[in-house]
């Protein structure tokens, strides 16, 4: 089980300088999982994901 301080830091890792893709936010949302279900952190890299969820969605409808 990773930290709290080791879950924000590979979150953060893995959104840096790279395209948002369907399988990225699979990872990211698997690495929430090993944060406690009442931890605020969880939730707010939970609410964060939804956000680049939507933004990859809606890049990949615009340029097609």
């Amino acid at each position: 089980m990773l930290t709290e301080s080791e879950v924000q830091r590979s979150f953060r890792k893995m959104f840096k300088d790279v395209e948002v893709t369907h399988n990225l936010v699979e990872k990211a949302d698997e690495l929430l999982d090993e944060l406690r279900p009442e931890s605020p952190l969880r939730h707010r890299l939970f609410m964060e994901l939804e956000e680049l969820r939507e933004l990859a969605v809606k890049g990949s409808t615009a340029v097609k």
